[in-house]
């Protein structure tokens, strides 16, 4: 019977350690979970370039879009929270979402042309080209 079943060492504590030292997974969790950001679109258009960011779930309040030394970055933060009284049994769930995404932005972009609105889960930004690019911070408005 010995010889039938190969053994391999611990192959518990090896895969503990190959967990341990995979920066990607501990214990078969996810450290850094790429599913939570949402899925972008960019296309690059002759007279600027269109980004679609897929964020169900949110409102137009919940996000935060800026640009600052050629960086744009996309927030959004929202808590959703549900409670029920029933006889003698309360329940109350609640979750947060957020997600931060950031943009290294080519040279010819004119901060000050950045259009954004969202609408049915789709935040859709436009991005204006120039040859006289701006490089002062500046918080964009969403529609």
């Amino acid at each position: 019977m010995k010889n039938l079943v190969k053994a391999n060492g611990f192959p518990l504590l090896r895969s503990m350690m190959d967990d341990y030292w995979n920066m990607n997974s501990f214990f078969n969790r996810p450290v850094f979970n790429t599913e939570l950001l949402p899925a972008v679109n960019i296309r690059d258009k002759k007279h600027g370039y269109e980004l679609e960011v897929a964020a169900p779930g949110f409102e137009k309040e919940d996000f935060n879009v800026s640009v600052d030394n050629g960086m744009l970055t996309i927030s959004a933060d929202t808590t959703q929270e549900n409670q029920e009284d029933q006889n003698d049994y309360t329940r109350r769930e609640f979750s947060r979402t957020s997600f931060t995404r950031s943009f290294s932005l080519p040279d010819n972009i004119s901060q000050e042309d950045i259009t954004a609105n969202y609408k049915d889960g789709l935040l859709h930004l436009t991005l204006k080209k120039s040859k006289n690019a701006l490089k002062e911070p500046k918080i964009i408005k969403i529609d």
